[in-house]
């Protein structure tokens, strides 16, 4: 498997869903960076399951304990380590289907890849690891904070319902005020109904988790190869059921012309300004300057309670309801996830740019 993330900041993470513990051990991180531990502990509380009454019912604290790489509140540049102890797993939910693949998940692929399979929550496939990435997340953006970087995540559709107005004139500063994490009040209400029609039904629902960066300098990026926005598309879609990626105009920019796409430069009070950013703040791989807008879609929970067609291990045809504690939608919990994605990516090349002028 590859379990680990970066080039110079790197996250090597591990553990199952029901397995003792999770963790990570960030190395490259840089030394004399101020810790906040409730800062962190407060950003593995943004994901934490059994948050609200659309999330899953499995109750986890997540407290995250660090056993590495950080003395009198500040990182030393030797590798931070931490865990994360699983207290509140119910491998028993998963005993009836421990030799049925459920249909939209990985149980299948992983089965066919390794001959083996740990079908207690789905293993190492689970989401449940997502949570070690904001630990190590919330630990990049401490860093980003000397830089003045911040990086708002927010669910921009749920189902059909989708956000009505553009980024910039939502209060950012609201998203964890909403149990769906949108900004938008009224859109709020309906996505929530939306998730509740799904659960009532037995069954799951998809979304759209929007992204903007803003003070992210210009110049970050390494082509051809190692572009910004390939590596921030890679971070993305590593997160469990995201299942596409788009930045700046995204898909849209196949039927636009290339006087309506191109981003105009002028001169402003001597400083470099664009007429729109159409091209999500990176051009040729390298960041602009201008706020980094993308946009990650993810697919609806597979493990439903309807019944549904399947094979076991030996072939045979089957029927699957999916018991256990599934969020009907994963989207609200993924946009930390999606934050502490992108911290590390920005980060990383952060380090990767000095590195490289010397």
């Amino acid at each position: 498997m590859s379990n680990t993330f970066g080039k110079i900041l790197k996250l090597t993470n591990f553990g199952e869903s029901h397995g003792q513990a999770i963790g990570g051990v960030v190395d490259g991180f840089p030394a004399n960076i101020l810790i906040d531990i409730d800062y962190i502990q407060n950003e593995l509380n943004k994901r934490r399951p059994g948050y609200s009454k659309i999330s899953t019912r499995r109750k986890e604290p997540d407290t995250v304990n660090f056993v590495s790489g950080i003395f009198e509140n500040k990182s030393t540049g030797a590798p931070i380590a931490f865990f994360i102890q699983n207290t509140n797993a119910k491998s028993s939910d998963y005993q009836d289907i421990k030799d049925i693949f459920r249909p939209g998940h990985s149980d299948y692929t992983y089965w066919r890849k390794y001959g083996i399979r740990d079908w207690r929550g789905g293993g190492r496939a689970s989401a449940r690891e997502t949570a070690v990435r904001v630990a190590a997340g919330a630990l990049a953006k401490l860093f980003l904070h000397k830089f003045n970087i911040k990086i708002y995540a927010f669910v921009s559709q749920i189902g059909k319902i989708k956000l009505k107005s553009p980024y910039y004139k939502l209060d950012l500063t609201k998203i964890y005020d909403s149990q769906v994490r949108c900004p938008e009040k009224e859109t709020e209400k309906q996505m929530i109904a939306e998730i509740e029609s799904a659960m009532r039904r037995g069954d799951s629902v998809g979304g759209a988790i929007s992204c903007v960066v803003v003070g992210c300098p210009a110049g970050l990026g390494e082509p051809v190869f190692d572009k910004f926005d390939a590596r921030l598309a890679s971070a993305i879609m590593s997160i469990n059921a995201c299942k596409a990626f788009e930045i700046g105009k995204g898909f849209d920019v196949a039927q636009m012309l290339g006087s309506e796409n191109n981003d105009q430069i002028f001169i402003e009070n001597n400083q470099i300004k664009f007429s729109t950013n159409n091209a999500g703040g990176v051009l040729g791989g390298i960041t602009t300057g201008q706020d980094i807008f993308f946009k990650a879609y993810f697919k609806p929970t597979p493990s439903i309670s309807r019944e549904q067609n399947t094979i076991d291990k030996n072939l045979k045809m089957r029927k699957i309801q999916t018991k256990g504690r599934h969020d009907p939608c994963i989207v609200p919990r993924a946009v930390a996830v999606v934050e502490a994605m992108t911290a590390l990516t920005i980060a990383d090349f952060i380090l990767l740019n000095n590195a490289n002028k010397f």
